[in-house]
């Protein structure tokens, strides 16, 4: 009787200890990719606080970035603008932004990155739409308008995104596409790019601090974030997004979708990215199977690219699409 008690007990703790567990697994993966549940821990503040305090301070970025910025909103005026909507397989409703153009069929398809929203995709909007294109700039599933359970790490937002290209089809059969990302959102390009359904009309790809795999981001960030070791918590959270989420972390690769692209692709970063390491870009170019140029920044931060050297950020950019787009 004592020995069956004892394995009572013993079961009993260690059911006690799985269920703990599994309940710190769910608030990682909420505190990670579910915004509103980063709201009310104050995470989202406190993430946005960590990533300003690792950007790259000086003089000429935050004087570029006010000339930028005032730029875009006198555009933002007079420029006509749209609210589009759809709605994904899995019931969500999906927000954009779209700024048509008088004539033509070049459109630019804007993604921002991780906790982030259209609008700060304005200033990209502004320079395509000046170029001749038009523009469509989506808040990405669970941001900005976009409904959505969880943040998609780029892989369920290379399907919604497949909507969004639908949309600009029905406008402009003739379209051609291009993908500029940012962050998550050019993760998110570059799996569209190597998807094995990737549309005709996608001309080209332009990523601006890409990661080359969504798994590896979540690890690190687990440990800059809460402190805590990769393993085990982030093969746990992967099991628990696939309950919860219906995706695998582990999908969301960028580094294999280039391997398959054939989509010609401008690979920018800044230097001193301390969010996403710069290597990334360097790995992310060498393996990519696709026309390819790399725009390396020197004294750039995460996502900074155009506001440490605005004038050749654009210029590069537009030297590279005048390649692969027709008039």
């Amino acid at each position: 009787m004592r020995k069956s008690r004892k394995i009572r007990i013993a079961v009993a703790a260690i059911a006690a200890l799985f269920i703990v567990y599994t309940v710190f697994v769910y608030f990682l993966v909420s505190a990670c990719l579910v915004p509103s549940f980063m709201d009310k821990l104050n995470a989202f503040e406190d993430i946005t606080r960590k990533c300003y305090s690792e950007q790259v301070q000086t003089a000429d970025i935050q004087e570029n970035r006010t000339k930028l910025l005032s730029g875009t909103q006198e555009w933002l005026e007079t420029a006509e603008r749209r609210k589009i909507q759809v709605r994904t397989a899995d019931g969500y409703l999906l927000t954009a932004a779209e700024f048509p153009a008088q004539t033509g069929d070049r459109w630019a398809l804007l993604l921002h990155g991780y906790t982030g929203w259209k609008e700060e995709m304005y200033q990209f909007a502004c320079w395509y739409h000046q170029q001749g294109y038009s523009v469509l700039v989506p808040d990405l599933r669970c941001q900005g308008e976009s409904e959505g359970d969880f943040i998609g790490m780029g892989w369920t937002d290379h399907y919604d995104c497949e909507l969004w290209i639908g949309h600009i089809l029905e406008q402009s059969p003739e379209a051609q596409i291009v993908l500029h990302g940012q962050s998550m959102g050019a993760a998110t390009a570059l799996l569209m790019a190597g998807s094995p359904e990737v549309s005709g009309h996608i001309k080209a790809v332009v990523s601006d601090s890409a990661y080359t795999e969504a798994y590896e981001m979540f690890g690190d960030k687990i440990t800059e974030w809460f402190h805590l070791p990769a393993a085990p918590f982030v093969d746990s959270a992967c099991v628990m997004l696939r309950l919860r989420g219906g995706y695998n972390l582990k999908d969301a690769s960028p580094l294999r979708a280039v391997a398959a692209s054939t989509i010609p692709t401008l690979f920018i970063h800044g230097d001193e990215d301390r969010m996403i390491d710069v290597n990334m870009t360097y790995e992310l170019f060498g393996a990519a199977a696709c026309e390819k140029e790399l725009f390396i920044v020197e004294g750039a931060g995460h996502a900074q690219a155009q506001d440490k050297a605005p004038d050749i950020y654009y210029g590069r950019i537009g030297a590279f699409l005048e390649r692969y787009l027709q008039e």
